[in-house]
């Protein structure tokens, strides 16, 4: 990872995330870091984890089915704060 000087990157409120093809921006205690992207395709989700995704996969289903329905969206229960979408992903995940 290369530390960059260069004044595009520094003292500019940047995020994070991909700048160029196989490069990334990262930021480490306000200072701007460029380094290549990492190599994913060797890993292998855990049982437990590709469970959760489907479940997850499953809330959101059951979220878009409720705000695809105008009359389901306008009955539906949002927690404070939040959105039918968001609400309805929760109630899932709690509930199921």
């Amino acid at each position: 990872m290369a530390r960059t000087k260069n004044p595009l990157f520094n003292g500019v409120k940047i995020g994070r995330g991909k700048i160029a093809p196989g490069f990334i921006l990262k930021k480490r205690r306000g200072k701007a870091f460029i380094s290549k992207c990492p190599d994913m395709s060797n890993v292998v989700p855990s049982d437990l984890q590709l469970v959760y995704k489907n479940r997850f996969g499953c809330a959101v289903e059951y979220a878009k089915s409720i705000i695809s329905d105008p009359f389901r969206k306008a009955t539906y229960k949002v927690r404070r704060g939040s959105t039918v979408y968001h609400s309805a992903i929760k109630d899932y995940l709690e509930n199921n």
